[in-house]
């Protein structure tokens, strides 16, 4: 599949980010509240690799869906 340089350049601007970041920030906290709210709420040991992937697959799935 070749690469669309516009489709890319659209999916990298500062308003898809933008977006990107807002989706990631609302799902993300949804999916970390759900996989480790019992270590947040109790102030127990947070697993933090898990905490930074649960933001990053909402962010990366919503830059790609704008690529596409």
């Amino acid at each position: 599949m070749a690469l669309d340089m516009v489709a890319a350049r659209r999916a990298a601007s500062i308003p898809q980010v933008t977006d990107s970041l807002k989706v990631a920030l609302v799902v993300g906290t949804i999916l970390n509240l759900i996989n480790q709210g019992d270590a947040l709420l109790a102030l127990g040991a947070v697993d933090w690799g898990k905490g930074v992937l649960t933001y990053f697959v909402p962010f990366a799935v919503a830059t790609y869906s704008a690529y596409r």
